[in-house]
């Protein structure tokens, strides 16, 4: 019989990116403390960015990121170009969109193959799959490879990309340059649909989440690049009436920050964003999703792999429409300085909803900014369900307590590096 009385501690989370650790105490058969530390030391992004040309965001703000850092450029350009008041030509949106569909593609499929998987086959790591089954990885990697040749023609490389300014691009890719990306694109869905039905056969506990649930919405498309911010709750407004509605607070254990949607815990990301708008997914997406029993919502954090799954076989459909129907525009970008003095500007990362805000002085450089990352943003849901899954799994040994404790985690696939921001500092000189 498991002690009464017991002390977990992860020191070091393993397959998620950044540093942080578990810290739980139960006393008395229930669990008295848990805690996601992240121990990541502040990045400071946000005052990096003060008294920059308000050109620059774009390019500094990526690099929070080496996963997702089209995540970061486009929500920088939709706060400056609300501030600059640009309207974008259509294929322009369009080439953005088809970046942000290559940055789903390989961050998701990163997660799915290499992250997350082995929890459910009881293997340790992506190693171990490649022994026991190579053609699973190699579908992975071909897969990741797809994602990244959409960021490298695009982009001008796959981590970091350099190719993106405000009110566009710094050049357009010539329709020529897209044909090559058409033909890896059709292998990829081949490999996308094989990932869903391979992800839908694992074994996953009967868990249902009751959180709040935040994504963008778009009437005409499942939102990626921009979009109004629905809630499961009822909740409808606009990327200016975010920090209305959420709020960040620092908490003693972590460097990064816990926000609430009006004064609730809520979760954003794959399992919001299907579960909101899981009507507009069309063709082989909606098809996969059905062959996989996901149903109109799905709220099972384990499950979470196969929603992942069909948003990449979604955004491969995706990427090849676009492709489709491109045609070079005149110009690359549409310019023009900042005319109000705040900007927003939100997107979806592959993590979940990515808000930020810029203000500017009258010589165009940044005066604050502030950026809301969704990990920041889940950390207090992943806490909830850190606490629900230990009450309900005393029982087992130490070890096994702390897997669990690994595995609810890494359901969320989080950033913790995206997620250190500036803390309140006191200094108290005596």
């Amino acid at each position: 019989m498991a002690p009464r009385n017991r002390e977990l501690t992860v020191r070091a989370l393993a397959r998620v990116e950044g540093e942080g650790r578990v810290d739980v105490t139960v006393r008395e058969g229930r669990a008295e403390r848990v805690e996601l530390n992240i121990y990541e030391p502040p990045r400071f992004f946000e005052s990096f960015l003060r008294g920059r040309h308000f050109l620059e965001p774009p390019d500094i703000t990526s690099r929070i990121c080496g996963i997702c850092p089209v995540a970061y450029q486009v929500s920088a350009c939709n706060a400056i170009e609300q501030a600059c008041e640009l309207e974008l030509d259509d294929a322009v949106r369009d080439l953005r969109r088809l970046l942000y569909c290559g940055e789903w593609i390989a961050s998701h499929v990163l997660h799915i193959y290499f992250l997350h998987a082995p929890d459910f086959l009881g293997l340790p790591d992506s190693i171990a799959l490649a022994r026991r089954d190579r053609e699973a990885v190699e579908r992975g990697l071909s897969l990741k490879k797809a994602g990244n040749a959409i960021l490298d023609v695009i982009g001008g490389r796959p981590i970091h990309p350099v190719n993106v300014r405000i009110g566009g691009f710094h050049r357009m890719p010539t329709t020529a340059e897209l044909i090559p990306l058409s033909d890896e694109l059709c292998t990829a869905l081949d490999h996308a649909v094989a990932t869903v039905r391979w992800v839908s056969s694992f074994d996953f506990p009967d868990v249902e989440l009751d959180h709040d649930l935040l994504a963008l919405h778009d009437d005409s498309s499942y939102a990626i690049d921009d979009g109004e911010i629905w809630s499961s709750t009822g909740l409808r407004c606009t990327a200016d009436e975010f920090p209305k509605h959420v709020v960040e607070r620092q908490v003693p254990h972590s460097t990064a920050l816990h926000a609430e949607l009006d004064g609730r815990r809520y979760l954003t990301g794959p399992l919001a964003r299907y579960s909101l708008k899981s009507s507009q997914l069309a063709g082989v997406s909606a098809q996969t999703a059905a062959d996989a029993g996901l149903g109109a919502q799905c709220r099972n954090p384990y499950r979470s792999i196969v929603v992942r799954a069909v948003e990449v076989v979604y955004a491969v459909e995706e990427a090849l429409r676009i492709i489709d129907r491109y045609e070079r525009p005149a110009e690359p970008f549409t310019a023009g300085p900042p005319i109000r003095t705040v900007g927003h500007g939100v997107s979806e990362a592959p993590r979940g909803l990515l808000y930020h805000r810029y203000e500017f002085d009258p010589t165009r450089s940044i005066r604050a900014a502030i950026i809301i990352p969704p990990t920041s943003q889940n950390q207090a849901a992943i806490e909830h369900d850190l606490r629900r899954a230990v009450d309900g799994n005393l029982m087992p040994a130490d070890d096994d307590l702390t897997t669990l404790c690994e595995r609810t985690i890494r359901n969320y696939d989080p950033c913790i590096s995206c997620a250190t921001h500036f803390l309140t500092l006191t200094v108290d000189r005596r």
